[in-house]
């Protein structure tokens, strides 16, 4: 009993974290032309595989994966955070979210010494305001800045919880086998916020009523403002503040009438779902990668191969699929330089994260004993001083034990005190 306890300690004690990040200047991967992969690597609970492809001139898209510690505290809890940040208008603002999302994820739950929807959500708020306060600071000297912005996916998985947060038009998908049949099918976990899904206007009319072109149809595609497709967003102030949303900014971005209240927001779409053991992978990809590849299809491509390597397979399958639509071959199209390959498709990135259900399990309990830390630390002191005080015993005269009995009356009580006590707490 004792010893399981010490080797769940020397596991909660474990406070190191892997951290995995994807920003144009990586060099943990593989690169291959514009395509940047790294097959496979472990994180709490499995493993997982990522893959970026580059089509605009400068890459937009970031992402990172963080496995370990989830707080700034020692006591805080562990989990693995995964992100994925579509950026539009240039790469200031996922290049933010990126540096400083995670940080603030650790920071409020260190406020709180769990994780929650409410850590999440503070967390997205906080990198709104600190981006804007960038965009602020550099309004005289880079005034295009406002028009930055980036969608924003993230993956929490702690305690056997998995929290998903959205802003804009990627998606994560997850895999779940049907018992029944054995099949794996595809679950969309994610709430996407984009101008072509007309509940999406609907709560852009209702939010805007007296805004006629709160949602416009320009050249078969529905864009806010006739702006942007996304409705929610990080960054992309000058559709959220009036003070933003003036000269010196280009004037394709300024309003004719001025900013009443915000167009866009940075309210993230949360959920949240308890993990099971069929639920075998979860794929988080940029809108990049959904444009060619349905849910279905990609969660095919994983379950019927090695799990090495999944995630550039998957954007390889969307590129071929860019490819045929263009009718023309997928080695064509690997030939087509950064900035013109944006014609053919978008950035795409994907992360593919595997799910041990033993490992869900074991780090549940692990973290069902770390929020118990005092009671364990009670528990140590009490067995600790029951085991020395026996050896006392044990060393000295008959004489000198009969005069102890008391003591020793009074440690065989604490120590029955004990195990009642971690009956009651622990087990």
């Amino acid at each position: 009993m004792l010893s399981r306890l010490i080797n769940f300690l020397q596991k909660c004690w474990w406070r190191s974290s892997d951290r995995h990040v994807h920003s144009g200047s990586d060099t943990t991967g593989r690169q291959d032309g514009l395509l940047w992969y790294k097959d496979s690597g472990q994180h709490l609970v499995g493993e997982f595989s990522m893959a970026v492809v580059q089509a605009n001139n400068l890459l937009e898209d970031q992402s990172q994966i963080e496995s370990g510690s989830l707080s700034l505290l020692d006591s805080g809890p562990c989990g693995t955070f995964v992100g994925v940040y579509d950026g539009h208008g240039g790469p200031e603002t996922s290049r933010y979210i990126n540096d400083n999302l995670f940080q603030n994820i650790k920071r409020f739950t260190a406020e709180q010494n769990s994780m929650s929807v409410d850590v999440i959500r503070k967390a997205f708020q906080a990198t709104e305001e600190g981006f804007t306060s960038v965009v602020a600071k550099e309004w005289p000297m880079k005034p295009q800045l406002a028009a930055v912005g980036s969608c924003c996916l993230v993956g929490v998985i702690c305690n056997g919880i998995l929290y998903i947060s959205n802003l804009g038009d990627s998606r994560a998908v997850l895999g779940r086998v049907v018992r029944a049949t054995g099949e794996v099918l595809a679950i969309q976990l994610s709430a996407e916020h984009n101008a072509s899904i007309e509940s999406v206007r609907q709560e852009l009319h209702s939010m805007h009523p007296d805004d006629s072109q709160i949602v416009v149809l320009k050249h078969n595609v529905w864009r806010v403002k006739g702006l942007i497709q996304v409705s929610r967003s990080i960054g992309d102030v000058y559709l959220k503040k009036a003070e933003f949303n003036r000269e010196p900014l280009y004037a394709k971005f300024r309003l004719r009438d001025p900013i009443k209240r915000p167009i866009l927001s940075a309210e993230p779409s949360i959920s949240v779902h308890e993990l099971q053991p069929h639920d075998k992978f979860l794929i988080f990809a940029s809108d990049g990668l959904w444009e060619h590849l349905s849910n279905q299809e990609a969660v095919d491509i994983v379950q019927n191969q090695p799990q090495h390597g999944s995630a550039r397979r998957l954007v390889k399958a969307a590129l071929q699929e860019a490819a045929k639509k263009r009718e023309m071959r997928y080695s064509d199209l690997k030939k087509i330089d950064r900035g013109v390959r944006r014609h053919f498709h978008d950035d795409i990135t994907v992360i593919v994260v595997f799910l041990d259900s033993d490992l869900v399990s074991r780090a549940s309990s692990l973290s069902y004993i770390h929020r118990n830390w005092y009671h364990l630390s009670f528990l140590r002191a009490v067995y600790s001083a029951a085991f020395f005080w026996e050896l006392h015993l044990i060393s000295v005269s008959e004489q000198e034990r009969k005069k102890d009995e008391r003591i020793s009356l009074f440690f065989l009580l604490l120590y029955a005190a004990g195990v009642s006590y971690q009956k009651l707490w622990l087990l």
